[in-house]
């Protein structure tokens, strides 16, 4: 048999065009799926991409009211033909004075052709300042962080915070109290807890706050300041302001189960006007909780010790002053260092400050 016959079929079954045609088609594939892979596998052009973007973290510092309320996820800036600057997360925190800071998360784009990334003729190194501008503001930040994500990281945080406060703005604190920043929610009062002091126009607070921390390298951070106890952290609202102290650093609630306890409080050499006007079923209470209550009162002459010219000595009722012993049943937290009220510690000779509304008196523990 002729390899090609007098019509021109090879070996008598196809036409010698078409076997040319299919040929180059399949020459024209393997040549399209050896071009495909070999773009998969140029480590050179994966490397490109990688280098074309990246996220940082830019630190604004403190911001006047006009620029903070200027600040948008999605605003732009191109300082370069290949440099772009897209805002992507805004963080603001308080600070202690009153002022707010802002921080940027924003996506870099640069030169995807450069072996290293670079952004406006550098790279985005820590430290390094970047400006940020659009067409209602312009800021200076500096780069404090970078990496793949698109947010600032944030923690939801408990703390449990303490402070003495005028009485009239301790009667203003509800739970459920937002501290907000733009209309952004940075705290809130899970609880509230209110103590007299021995200044009848001033209260200590006792507030159970969750906070919208900042996650850092250094710890979790509220208002520029590391949450550890003895930290002093602000709370806002449109109708007070306040500056406490962290007792407590994950907790809202203070430490040790709440129980009552029965204690014998005892005021000695006390003027008679103040030992009269304590009596029996007298409370310190606010906010419709009540810390205290007198279940007993009992009164006694004072006594005085005088010495004669011969030296001898006497004990004596005191002509005026008496000696107040009371009884009071206190709502305590049970801890495993102890007893506490009110925040303090109690103990025997321990110092206990009553308000019991008409009078406020300083008295010892002298039982528990």
């Amino acid at each position: 048999m002729d390899i090609i016959d007098e019509k021109g079929r090879l070996f008598g079954v196809v036409n010698v065009v078409d076997a040319l045609v299919v040929l180059l088609v399949l020459a024209l594939v393997a040549a399209g799926v050896a071009l495909v892979l070999g773009s998969d596998s140029d480590p050179a052009q994966s490397d490109e991409l990688d280098n074309a973007s990246t996220h940082a973290t830019l630190d604004l510092g403190t911001q006047p009211e006009y620029i903070l309320a200027q600040l948008e996820e999605g605003d732009t800036y191109s300082p370069g033909e290949d440099d772009n600057l897209t805002v992507t997360d805004v963080h603001l925190e308080p600070r202690a004075n009153g002022d707010a800071a802002a921080l940027l998360r924003v996506r870099l784009e640069g030169d995807p052709a450069s072996e290293s990334f670079q952004y406006d003729g550098a790279p985005p190194r820590l430290g390094r300042e970047l400006q940020v501008v659009t067409d209602q503001y312009q800021v200076n930040g500096v780069v404090t962080g970078t990496g793949e994500a698109d947010a600032v990281e944030t923690t939801e945080r408990g703390v449990l915070v303490a402070g003495t406060v005028p009485a009239d703005t301790a009667s203003e604190i509800r739970e459920g109290d937002a501290f907000t920043l733009r209309e952004r929610t940075v705290a809130t009062v899970e609880s509230v807890e209110v103590f007299g002091t021995d200044e009848p126009d001033r209260k200590r607070v006792r507030l159970g706050l969750t906070l919208d921390a900042r996650q850092t390298s250094e710890g979790t951070q509220f208002a520029g300041e590391r949450l550890a106890e003895g930290a002093e952290i602000p709370f806002r609202t449109d109708d007070y302001g306040l500056s406490l102290a962290v007792q407590r650093v994950g907790a809202t609630e203070p430490r040790g189960e709440p129980a009552t306890r029965t204690v014998t409080l005892q005021i000695e050499d006390a003027d008679p006007g103040l030992a009269t006007a304590i009596e029996a079923g007298m409370t310190e209470s606010v906010n419709d909780r009540t810390v205290a209550t007198l279940t007993d009162v009992q009164r006694e002459r004072s006594t005085v010790i005088l010495v004669s010219e011969d030296g001898d000595v006497y004990e004596r009722d005191h002509p005026r002053n008496l000696d107040v012993t009371m009884t009071a049943d206190l709502s305590v937290r049970e801890t495993g260092g102890g007893l506490t009220f009110k925040g303090e510690s109690l103990q025997y000779g321990s110092t206990v400050t009553l308000d019991l509304g008409s009078v406020t008196v300083e008295a010892t523990v002298a039982s528990l």
